[in-house]
């Protein structure tokens, strides 16, 4: 069965929304270990919103790893209206997320990746269909915004590996164990 991997980049508070925000740095180790999250996924679920702006970048970018990555990926969309822009290989999801993510999960392929998709990993995580979460968290606390966890039950995670960039940031991967009835 496909994996379900949510990469998101945090604060330290958990803040997801507009990391641009918090992320001024980058560096050399924060793009070898997105290569080791993309280099098994041959799908990737986004939402509406990350679509939309995603879209409007990627296809003319030329920041690798990504960039390469994410123009030939399938890419599933998460909407209830038909995607007004054109990007190679995406498609939006034909009813219930949480169903045809399931779904995917059955079918042959690679894992499946969630990147910046707040309410899509969320989602997923409430319904317990993610694997593994891959999270850089920045050295910052910024406050106020969407966060990752917020509005989840009970998850119990169990690590995988953790070090630190150059430029101090957190690169925490997990295996999402299950529910907990803490």
């Amino acid at each position: 069965m496909r994996k379900i991997v949510v990469y998101e980049l945090l604060s330290l508070d958990g803040v997801a929304e507009q990391p641009h925000r918090f992320f001024p740095d980058w560096d050399g180790a924060m793009d070898a270990n997105l290569a080791d999250v993309i280099g098994t996924q041959d799908a990737v679920v986004l939402g509406r919103r990350s679509y939309a702006e995603w879209a409007g970048y990627w296809p003319e970018s030329r920041i690798e790893p990504f960039a390469t990555f994410v123009n030939g990926v399938a890419k599933h969309v998460a909407t209830s209206t038909p995607l007004d822009q054109d990007w190679a290989g995406a498609r939006a999801i034909d009813g219930d997320l949480v169903a045809f993510a399931r779904d995917l999960k059955q079918q042959p392929g690679g894992d499946i990746g969630v990147h910046a998709s707040i309410s899509v990993a969320q989602a997923l995580l409430a319904a317990d269909l993610v694997d593994e979460l891959r999270l850089v968290i920045a050295p910052s606390i910024v406050g106020a915004g969407r966060r990752l966890l917020d509005g989840l039950p009970s998850i119990r995670l169990e690590p995988l590996r953790s070090r630190m960039s150059p430029t101090g940031y957190l690169l925490a991967d997990y295996r999402v164990v299950g529910r907990s009835d803490a």
